[in-house]
């Protein structure tokens, strides 16, 4: 197509008109003399340069300055006239390309066939005036070569399947189901566990990687940027998007530490932002708690309340009894949710004014009626709730639903010391005093309350008492009262025990409540455990059901089972016959969810070994 403009000079021998981004945009223009503006017309980013010569080629419709005192030229199909040049021009091609050619075209190109080429045509003109429009900067200063890692160099091995693991992106196969592939992503923190446990530094080329994953997960950024190492701060501190790894790492936003250490953490304190005095107190206080306390109380009657509940909750690490009087100070503070943090971390002191404070009102709440056969516990819950109570972090006002004097009497119960109720209750045992009956329906609540207090008084004994024996109907102890309470009392139990408690469960009830508890256990899971979850999923698949109901704990079973048990699974392999009464298709299911457990616990004891071959 032979395209023609109205010439704006009259007519004379000229050399010819160069050609536009709209007539060959993938050609270079054809050689000229250089044009250069050094008069009125010069525009912005013109440099001083010779006068055009007589060979010069006319100026471009592209060009606002050459435009000026010239005749108006006829757009040609795909060019920008002048008069869509300027700051606004990119914002109409960008609105002109969202809403279409057929509903929005930018200034001087015409609606028809040929607008959507002109569009593009006028973008591409735009981005080079863009590019040609930037000015020379100064150059920054080079940034400080990257701190030295001193420890050993991960394995071969190790760092390749470190980036498979980064770089996997999990599917599912049809109808949802996962597949016979492992989930690598979900080995990561797994791996990463190990790793630091060897104490192999990370590999240069992996850290961005790794960088952008703990920014997703942050359930993967404590053992992610150890084994990142000091490179991950210096990483962090040239990238907004790794500026969290400044934030989570103790004194991350300051100068590594030094001789001068004591003085710099008072300027972080004094002067970093929010997440890096919290980050520096959490340090501070897991090494030298009383430093901390006393740096927290050297401005904590200026702080905000949010600011002052975030900073107070860090005194849960370490707690100890020098803490009281501070925790007492806060009894009194502006805000409630500060008063009621302070309140519980002085019931966790068995020995602090405040737990005896609650031990003398539970004790006129709680009495034992010998004059039942046999003897129970009596309940008076308080009637009021009076400004000394509400000082001790009693919460007045009952959520929705709830009794006040019942949400009253559970909070002084489960703030009292558990070592009052034995002689409180005629020397009885825990074990004897939670089998005893309650009267006037106060069990529940009593139990619950109980359950609270041994958790935040970690104490191993009424945990015991209170859970019961795994075997026992409804799965626990009469003050288990929800799936939730049996977990926690779970967690104040050691590791085998608690693995012991689970199995028995399980052998006894099955998984179908089994999910939460299960989560609570070391990793790996003990023989005697392991094999328990393995009989109930082998029992669950005879029974004809899915395998999707038993997702969550397949899941677990992966990540959690000893990989020395894949061989005790081979026989789970097979497509088992089914049953008329099965459902259509589940041995199929089964046997593909027992070769992905199967496949991962062998990939697991891989990459342990990978981890072994290290210098």
């Amino acid at each position: 197509m032979t395209r023609t403009s109205t010439p704006t000079t009259p007519a004379t021998p000229t050399a010819a008109t160069p050609p536009t981004a709209a007539t060959a945009p993938w050609q270079p223009a054809a050689p000229t003399a250089a044009r250069t503006d050094t008069g009125p017309q010069a525009g912005p980013g013109s440099g001083p340069g010779p006068a055009p010569g007589p060979d010069a080629a006319p100026p471009s419709s592209l060009d606002p300055a050459a435009s000026a005192g010239t005749e108006a030229a006829v757009p040609e199909a795909g060019a920008v006239p002048a008069s869509a040049s300027g700051p606004g021009v990119w914002e109409e091609l960008v609105t002109a390309a969202l809403l279409g050619t057929d509903r929005r075209t930018p200034p001087g190109v015409e609606r028809g066939p040929g607008a959507a080429a002109a569009l593009l045509d006028a973008a591409a003109a735009e981005t080079v005036r863009r590019r040609a429009g930037l000015r020379p900067a100064r150059a920054a200063r080079r940034p400080d070569p990257a701190p030295e890692d001193p420890r050993p160099p991960l394995p071969e091995a190790a760092t390749r399947r470190l980036t498979m693991l980064l770089t996997d992106r999990p599917g599912t196969a049809g109808g949802g189901r996962r597949g016979s592939a492992p989930d690598l992503r979900e080995l990561l923190p797994q791996w990463l566990a190990t790793v630091n446990a060897r104490g192999f530094a990370a590999p240069p080329q992996v850290l961005p990687a790794l960088l952008d994953a703990a920014r997703g997960r942050t359930d993967l950024r404590p053992a992610a940027l150890k084994f990142a190492g000091p490179r991950a701060l210096w990483l962090a501190r040239l990238n907004p998007d790794w500026r969290f790894a400044l934030r989570a790492t103790p004194g991350g936003g300051s100068a590594p530490p030094g001789a001068d250490a004591a003085g710099r953490a008072r300027r972080l304190w004094d002067e970093g932002l929010f997440a890096e005095r919290v980050a520096l107190l959490a340090s501070l206080r897991a090494r030298d708690p009383a430093g901390a306390r006393e740096l927290l109380a050297s401005t904590w009657a200026t702080e905000r309340a949010e600011d002052r509940l975030m900073f107070l909750d860090s005194l849960r690490t370490g707690l100890e009894a020098a803490d009281e009087p501070f925790l007492e100070q806060a009894l009194a503070d502006r805000s409630r949710n500060v008063r009621a943090t302070a309140a519980e971390l002085l019931s966790a002191l068995p020995h602090s004014a405040l737990a005896a404070r609650m031990a003398a009102r539970a004790a006129t709440c709680v009495s034992l009626d010998r004059t039942l056969a046999p003897p129970a516990i009596t309940v008076e819950a308080p009637h009021e709730c009076d400004t000394g109570m509400e000082r001790d972090g009693v919460v007045a006002k009952p959520p929705a639903g709830r009794g006040e004097r019942s949400w009253w009497f559970g909070q002084l119960v489960e703030a009292t010391p558990l070592a009052t109720w034995p002689a409180r209750l005629g020397g009885r045992t825990a074990e004897e005093i939670v089998a005893l009956p309650v009267s006037d329906g106060w069990q529940s609540e009593l139990h619950a309350a109980w359950c609270r207090a041994a958790v935040r008084q970690r104490d191993g004994i009424w945990a015991r008492a209170l859970l019961g024996a795994p075997t026992a109907p409804e799965a626990g102890g009469p003050g288990a009262v929800s799936l939730a309470e049996r977990a926690k009392l779970l967690g104040t139990l050691g590791p085998g025990e608690r693995a012991e408690w689970v199995a028995g469960f399980i052998a006894t009830h099955g998984l179908s409540e089994a999910f939460q508890l299960l989560g609570m256990c070391g990793v790996p899971w003990a023989t005697p455990l392991g094999r328990a979850v393995v009989d109930a999923l082998n029992i669950a698949r005879d029974a004809g059901s899915y395998p999707w109901s038993f997702s969550g704990v397949m899941g677990l079973a992966e990540r959690c089972l000893d990989p020395a048990e894949a061989g005790r699974l081979d026989g789970l392999l097979a497509i088992p016959d089914e049953s008329e009464d099965a459902s259509p298709g589940a041995g199929w299911y089964w046997a593909e969810a027992f070769q992905r457990l199967v496949t991962t616990l062998r990939l697991r004891a891989a990459m342990t070994e990978e981890l072994r071959a290290g210098p």
